[in-house]
């Protein structure tokens, strides 16, 4: 009775499996059935290096939201990563039990915000803050990059939290017997330790920023164009997705389709990216 037991849990487990290689695997055949005969038609170089983005006269260049996805993305992680690897260093090794209590639960609600609200609160308090005090318009790169910032904050500090914390406390009490400091012993033995951790909540604050879209649309101005510094709207490739797939036809539908197809191979590029710097550092 309990091997039938077994076997019936092992092949619910394989179904499930099996299910989630199964509906990745529809979206891929979906994107490109559809997306690469797009860009055959526009023309492959001049559907990612065109500069121009006019579907009404027929000009499908994504260069401008590519370079904008990027530059926005960057500046997210400029932000986020070093204020979220030592957030969680500080909850790991330096937070006071009862201080932990009151921050912890503060991170987890942070990470179940509604992109929508984060929007919200970038056009209400971020847009006007950089309008005033810093320059141009508000609704500017600058602005979606601290807000993808946020954004990022609790993958980032709970997935690093976790990496730091399975790194065995021999680690650390072989650095105190050295003569190294409790600090020197944190972030020159225990951290390094938890790197690839450490590399797996960055990856994972990356792929939010770069597939982040409602916030996205109400904070960076939404302009099609190529980006001309911090200080100036743009427009990102889920951005570009969304505004336009409502009312897109024919082949602006699926030059769009295509975006996500040119999003798609990013995200699989960190992803193998992230994997191969797994592997070096093993």
């Amino acid at each position: 009775m309990l091997k039938k037991k077994e076997q019936f849990m092992r092949l619910i487990f394989l179904f499930s499996a099996c299910t989630s290689i199964i509906a990745v695997f529809l979206i891929c055949i979906f994107l490109f059935a559809n997306g690469i005969p797009a860009m055959s038609k526009i023309g492959v170089f001049n559907f990612l290096l065109g500069k121009n983005w006019k579907p009404s006269n027929a000009l499908f260049g994504i260069l401008p939201m590519i370079l904008g996805s990027i530059y926005v993305t960057a500046g997210a992680i400029l932000i986020g990563v070093p204020i979220g690897v030592l957030t969680a260093m500080y909850l790991s090794l330096f937070c006071p039990k009862k201080l932990y209590r009151l921050i912890k639960p503060a991170i987890e609600l942070l990470a179940g915000i509604p992109s929508v609200v984060y929007g919200f609160f970038g056009l209400v308090v971020l847009v006007p803050f950089i309008r005033n005090y810093i320059g141009g318009n508000g609704s500017v790169m600058l602005t979606a990059s601290i807000l993808l910032g946020m954004m990022i904050l609790p993958t980032i500090i709970n997935v690093s939290e976790s990496a730091i914390r399975a790194v065995p406390s021999n680690y650390y009490e072989g650095g105190r017997a050295l003569g190294a400091s409790h600090e020197r012993s944190a972030f020159f033995v225990i951290l390094p330790a938890a790197k690839s951790g450490v590399f797996a909540s960055i990856v994972l604050g990356v792929g939010r920023a770069i597939g982040e879209t409602m916030a996205v649309i109400m904070v960076a101005g939404n302009q099609a164009r190529m980006p001309k510094g911090l200080l100036k709207g743009v427009r990102t490739l889920t951005a570009n997705i969304v505004i336009e797939m409502g009312y897109a036809a024919d082949l602006h539908r699926e030059a769009l389709i295509a975006t996500a197809v040119v999003l798609f191979i990013f995200i699989l590029i960190i992803n193998l990216s992230f994997s191969l710097l797994n592997r070096k550092s093993i």
